[in-house]
């Protein structure tokens, strides 16, 4: 379980995570209306409709469950993900640090 203070700037930092995973998320649907490799409408939407899919299972797994004791995990897999970089954890304790390092957890 972290300190109070980790799960206060946690909280920042999931919140800024998800903003960037939505950005993502919405330049992948307008590069995918945008394609000229699906000319029809009807291929556009299967394609969103799967993007989306797909996206709301790893938004799921990366923002679903916000407690105390998954946030360590969830700041590993976003870390991984590339959602939260070395100047998003500056303020976090170092114990904290050294535990959401994905290099050592294999």
């Amino acid at each position: 379980m972290i300190s109070e203070s980790d799960w206060k700037k946690f909280k920042k930092i999931k919140e800024a995570a998800l903003e960037r995973f939505c950005g993502t998320i919405l330049q992948d649907v307008s590069e995918g209306l945008a394609s000229r490799d699906m000319p029809t409408n009807h291929e556009k939407y299967l394609y969103l409709y799967k993007l989306i899919e797909n996206y709301d299972k790893r938004i799921a797994l990366l923002f679903d469950g916000h407690s105390r004791s998954k946030a360590t995990l969830q700041l590993m897999m976003l870390r991984k993900e590339g959602l939260v970089d070395e100047s998003d954890i500056q303020g976090l304790s170092n114990e904290l640090k050294e535990n959401i390092n994905p290099e050592n957890h294999g």
